[in-house]
């Protein structure tokens, strides 16, 4: 797997957003969670009023303008060696929050179709607990749905803790913990 780096939403890669949010749509279009970690990138009507959102969400004083009481940050995972986005994947700040608390959890995250199978979400993971300790969140709650086994795996390697299984509008889902960094 080549190196990764996580960087915030910035108008020098509106054009790549867009390319990865077209690809999401035109190759998991039957996938209900397919802008997992994305927020609204799947309703936006341009990469520049994504990157504003993602922008106004960083803050608690600002994120109710774009629709949350949560702050979060964005990150999109880029591929050193050629600058491709590959991945996209969100921190949230805290999860005191009745969705989030329960079944949302402090991150999600998508991997560019075209990019899976190659270890890029562990990385990405990975990078993100770096994240979450720099700004002092000291345990991540993590779900997946119960078959989604890459997912699984993805957490699991990241030193997830399974705690226990919730249903969420008649789906089965997992809940990890990971606390280790």
């Amino acid at each position: 797997m080549e190196q990764i780096t996580l960087i915030e939403p910035n108008i020098n890669y509106a054009n790549d957003i867009w390319a990865f949010r077209q690809e999401i749509l035109e190759q998991d279009a039957d996938h209900e969670d397919k802008f997992a970690g994305c927020l609204s990138l799947d309703v936006c009507k341009s990469a520049e009023e994504w990157i504003r959102i993602c922008e106004l969400r960083k803050s608690v004083e600002t994120c109710e303008k774009a629709g949350t009481t949560v702050p979060s940050h964005m990150y999109l995972a880029v591929r050193q060696s050629d600058n491709k986005i590959i991945g996209i994947i969100d921190l949230r700040h805290h999860i005191n929050h009745p969705i989030l608390g329960t079944w949302g959890g402090h991150c999600g995250y998508s991997v560019c179709p075209s990019e899976r199978g190659n270890g890029y979400a562990k990385e990405m993971l990975r990078l993100n607990i770096q994240k979450a300790k720099e700004l002092g969140i000291e345990k991540l709650l993590i779900t997946c749905d119960e078959n989604n086994r890459a997912s699984e795996k993805t957490i699991i390697a990241n030193g997830g803790h399974f705690e226990t299984f919730i249903e969420v509008d008649g789906i089965q889902m997992k809940r990890f913990w990971i606390d280790n960094y």
